[in-house]
């Protein structure tokens, strides 16, 4: 058998080098480790096996006396050093049951806009819910701009449900339930940080009619009608920086996996220094217009598949629209709604080259002036007519015929100073991609002419280098079918009137949650406690009623007090007992076995004088002794077996509102704002936490503990957490005071005079904690008791009522 060792360093002792010392809890540790260990406190040391906090003399370890046993014996199964009750695992319910992870939360929750950080224009309109895109304002030292995008649903406000997901979570629930394609875009987009390329701020939630934008920055618009055909050499230049600052744009975007595909006039806005930007959120829209063309009633009258007569006229359409994209794009684009027939000769796969072709055609249209987009159609209708009459069905001619057409335009248009931009644009109008410039080569030309060649090699546009990062097409993209024609949704992910998001009401169904009244109290609900398959509740009324937890029916009443009942506990042992404190000093021990009676087993009453207001709290420490907090400001420790005073611990300076036991401390909460802590082995004070601020009052209500985490809450609307005893959080929750808290595991439930269960989630680790609100529970009166128990959640209220919620499908 192994000699016994130091549970901190795993030395043997050898009564020399390593001396154990006996602690006050009964555990043993080394001299040198009991030095070392951080003292919090002053005159206090943390068990190391147990974690109890315990007196520690000021001399140190030495003054402890040595465990001779254990320098003469072989340790035995009862030396052994007992689990940290702390360290032990349980069970754990959700009580809401969610389908994302940690990191999916933590990877999207800052991208959130808060609830009123943004004002839509026209707000409350039939179109502000029926529009894709928006316009509003976002709130702040400059009231930005902005443009609204809508990229999903989710229910709306005022559904027929229990509980209410806080916005942050209902918005987390919303990105959770779209497409992981449609997710995985909207992340790329929102990750774009680049020079020429509009900000997008993050997203934003309308919860009145149930929908989610994209919020980016608005710039002003570029009004192209003012460019004719008498282009002057001023024009030109200014054509060409305009030209450089969207390559520019479009190869910031190319640097994070982003192809535009198709642009139109509204994607060119201007700050106001007049630089070109491209606008993501104009993008998206332009997209959607696109896709929104191709499948409406004009075009889906031409019939399935396309043809070359067919694609005549869905060019035509996006000309005359203002819509400019390259050949591979479209082809890919009819691909995707199945209306290409399979002989089409388009074998080209887009790419960034993709982005050429539409910037070529954008500057082309500039030069071509106002008549160049109504030239342009009658070109592709020429073509599209005479080589339907030869019944050629390659679709490609389409495109050489506006080819041919942007030829004579630059001839036309580039001469002079401007005729090394001719070769360049023409190279950029050639239908193979490979054979395109890229858009570098394009910024090059087009920066040398409104730079001194002199200058032109200390600047380079870096190009896209290849990567692993994944790369998408926007007009190809997901986010891009989310298609609005006129007020009609045509998305199949979005509902339609009176019909709710399935997938969103599949998920809530997971979680969502039921309650059930229990009725029977004549006043005020004071407390409530669980044991031996019942619900104990107390109230004002003087009684305590107890329901079975099988069917919440009533089962019994304890009566007997003479005063109102104000604490209520359940002690589990050899003989189960429910023990309750009324504002008369009255300390009451009911048995919890059958057959119930309604005398309580025993009963005592503490000593009172005329500013006595009675029993606040209770509490049970499980070595025999029930603790009761009062309102003389004291502590009182009674023995449970004959009811006599064993202890009375005084420090406090106002009522003592709240009791917990945990890891072997006593805490005690008071109306003077502070926690003390107090040893159970000898019921002696060990620390304060939380100490007064003058001329401020911040009374603690109620305190709740588990495992190693302690929660107050005050008066205020403020709660304070604890691990450890170290204080991790200090936040308001509540607008008003909170007069019952609840806590299990990572679940920690406030309820006060805002009549609302509050639910929020710890989460964190040792060095940081998070505390998220998850969603609330609205009542219908001041919310006096909560109790949390295996996936369940008791609510006693002021009107008399008890609430069971409980995650049910």
């Amino acid at each position: 058998m192994e000699p016994p060792e130091c549970p901190v360093c795993l030395q043997s002792y050898d009564g020399e080098c390593t001396l154990p010392r006996v602690l006050s809890c009964g555990h043993t540790a080394c001299e040198e480790c009991l030095t070392n260990i951080p003292k919090k406190f002053p005159d206090t040391i943390r068990c190391p096996a147990c974690t109890v906090l315990v007196k520690f003399p000021p001399q140190g370890p030495s003054a402890l006396p040595k465990n001779i046993d254990l320098l003469r014996l072989f340790p035995s199964s009862s030396n052994l050093t007992p689990e940290s009750t702390r360290n032990s695992k349980k069970s754990s319910f959700e009580f809401v049951t969610r389908s994302w992870s940690d990191d999916f939360y933590a990877t999207w929750k800052d991208r959130v806009l808060l609830l009123d950080a943004v004002s839509v224009e026209g707000e409350g309109s039939d179109f502000a819910s029926s529009s894709s895109r928006l316009c509003g304002c976002l709130k702040g030292d400059d009231d930005s701009k902005v443009s609204l995008l809508r990229v999903a649903s989710f229910q709306r406000d005022g559904c027929d449900s229990v509980f209410e997901f806080s916005y942050v979570l209902r918005m987390i629930s919303c990105l959770w339930g779209m497409e992981e394609g449609e997710r995985d875009e909207l992340d790329m987009i929102m990750c774009v940080q680049q020079r020429g390329v509009s900000k997008v701020f993050g997203l934003w939630g309308d919860l009145k009619n149930g929908v989610l934008y994209l919020v980016g920055e608005k710039l002003t618009d570029f009004s192209w009608e003012e460019f004719d055909n008498n282009l002057t050499e001023d024009d030109a230049s200014c054509l060409a920086v305009m030209g450089m600052q969207l390559c520019e744009a479009l190869v910031s975007l190319h640097k994070e996996g982003v192809s535009a595909g198709c642009l139109s006039f509204s994607c060119v806005k201007f700050d106001e220094f007049g630089n070109a930007f491209v606008d993501l959120i104009e993008l998206l829209e332009t997209g959607r217009n696109v896709n929104g063309l191709i499948i409406s009633e004009e075009t889906s009258s031409c019939g399935k598949p396309v043809g070359a007569l067919e694609m005549g006229l869905i060019l035509n359409i996006l000309v005359k629209n203002g819509f400019f994209m390259s050949f591979e794009v479209l082809f890919e684009l009819l691909k995707k709604q199945n209306l290409l027939i399979t002989q089409a000769s388009s074998k080209c796969l887009v790419s960034y080259s993709s982005d050429v072709w539409p910037v070529c055609f954008l500057l082309l249209v500039l030069l071509g002036g106002k008549r160049f987009p109504e030239e342009l159609i009658e070109s592709v209708s020429g073509v599209d007519s005479k080589e339907c009459e030869r019944k050629i069905e390659d679709l490609l001619v389409l495109y050489t015929g506006v080819r041919e057409k942007l030829y004579s335009t630059l001839e036309s248009k580039l001469s002079g100073k401007f005729k090394s931009m001719f070769e360049i644009l023409r190279q950029c109008c050639c239908l193979d991609p490979q054979a395109r410039p890229v858009l570098t080569d394009l910024w090059k030309c087009s920066r040398e002419l409104v730079m001194n060649h002199r200058f032109s090699s200390m600047f380079a546009l870096e190009k896209k280098k290849p990567g692993k990062r994944k790369e998408f097409c926007l007009v190809l993209g997901e986010l891009c079918r989310l298609v609005v024609v006129g007020s009609k949704e045509v998305e199949e992910d979005l509902p339609e009137e009176g019909e709710s998001d399935k997938d969103f009401v599949g998920r809530l169904s997971e979680g969502k949650i039921k309650s059930k009244d229990l009725r029977g109290h004549q006043d005020s609900v004071t407390g409530l406690a669980v044991g031996d398959g019942f619900l104990f509740s107390s109230s004002l009324d003087k009684n305590i009623h107890i329901w079975s937890l099988k069917d919440f029916s009533h089962v019994h009443t304890f009566k007997g007090h003479q005063d109102k009942v104000m604490a209520l506990i359940y002690i589990k042992g050899t003989e189960s007992v429910c023990v309750s404190g009324d504002g008369g000093g009255g300390i009451f021990v009911w048995s919890t076995s059958f057959p119930l009676e309604e005398q309580p087993l025993r009963k005592w009453y503490e000593p009172k004088d005329w500013r006595y207001s009675g029993i606040h709290a209770l509490a049970y420490s499980g070595d025999g002794y029930v603790y009761s907090g009062s309102g003389d400001n004291t502590i009182k420790a009674w023995s449970l077996q004959d009811g006599k005073l064993v202890c009375t611990m005084t420090g406090h300076k106002s009522v003592v509102s709240t009791l917990v036991v945990l890891n072997g401390v006593l805490y005690s909460g008071s109306w003077d704002g502070t926690v003390r802590l107090w040893s159970l082995s000898d019921h002696s004070f060990l620390t304060v936490l939380g100490e007064e601020t003058q001329g401020i009052v911040r009374s603690i209500l109620s305190l709740a503990a588990d495992g190693g985490t302690l929660v107050a809450a005050y008066q205020n609307g403020d709660i304070q957490i604890w691990r450890d005893d170290t204080s991790m959080k200090s936040m308001q929750i509540q607008s008003s005071a909170i007069l019952s808290v609840a806590l299990n595991d990572k679940w920690l439930f406030t309820g006060g005079w805002d009549k609302t269960v509050n639910v929020q989630e710890l989460s964190g680790d040792e060095i940081s904690l998070e505390c998220t609100h998850v969603g609330s529970i609205p009542g219908s009166s001041v919310v006096t008791s909560l109790l949390y128990w295996e996936g369940k959640l008791f609510a006693g209220f002021a009107d008399k009522t008890i609430k069971v919620y409980y995650s049910g499908r």
